[in-house]
């Protein structure tokens, strides 16, 4: 068995590797180890408290009562200018802004917010969806609030505020094959066609639908 020196070593990298790590499985993986540890050392520190009930003098190890909460729930707006990330927490305005740090990258950024209420706060938002510019990007505390403003490389809008985001939306489309209805599904390939094509290919499509409409026309008419 570790002894609590080594426990509490492991748990002050495991805490360090967490406020790095910015992949959800990566960091999934951290909090359990690091609640493991959390809860291997409070058993053996009241073991020890135990063990030592006869001896005032001893010196106890403080445990921190902080843990991190990773953020999930945002909004998010924009201007020409800035995209604009808007984070809602409690009392945030009355802690140091030193505790508010925001890092940024020219295609995400990472909130850290330090001892709010005994816990520290983190949001990592990866593969924005178009380049910022780190350096004129800031953050603003307001009551109750962390807004985060990532300054647009170029002043384009914004469909969506990730990569991810786009790819989720576009896989939520209607497929294009259908099973119970083939006709249905050639009507979407040839719409996807149509939509996605230039000029002369809309001109050739329109003109094979009038002389397929003529066919069937002139077949009615004859009587096949």
């Amino acid at each position: 068995m570790a002894s609590l020196l080594e426990l509490q070593k492991d748990l002050e990298e495991v805490k360090e590797l967490l406020e790095k790590a910015a992949r959800k499985r990566v960091r999934d993986v951290l909090y359990v180890e690091q609640r493991k540890l959390e809860t291997e050392i409070s058993k053996q520190q009241q073991a020890k408290d135990s063990a030592e009930v006869q001896k005032p003098s001893a010196i106890v190890l403080p445990m921190s009562s902080s843990y991190t909460v990773k953020i999930n729930n945002y909004g998010w707006d924009q201007s020409d200018k800035f995209v604009k990330i808007y984070i809602t927490l409690n009392g945030v305005h009355q802690i140091s802004a030193e505790n508010v740090q925001v890092q940024f990258t020219e295609r995400s950024f990472e909130l850290s917010v330090k001892d709010l209420n005994g816990k520290n706060y983190t949001m990592t938002v990866n593969n924005l969806l178009k380049p910022i510019t780190p350096e004129t990007s800031s953050r603003k505390v307001k009551t109750d609030t962390v807004l985060i403003m990532c300054r647009k490389k170029a002043e384009q809008k914004w469909e969506f505020l990730t990569q991810v985001e786009k790819q989720t939306k576009e896989k939520e489309k209607p497929s294009l094959n259908t099973d119970d209805d083939p006709s249905a599904g050639l009507m979407n390939v040839l719409k996807k066609i149509y939509d996605d094509g230039d000029d002369e290919m809309k001109r050739t499509l329109n003109k094979a639908w009038v002389e397929s409409r003529e066919k069937q026309l002139l077949g009615a008419d004859m009587g096949f």
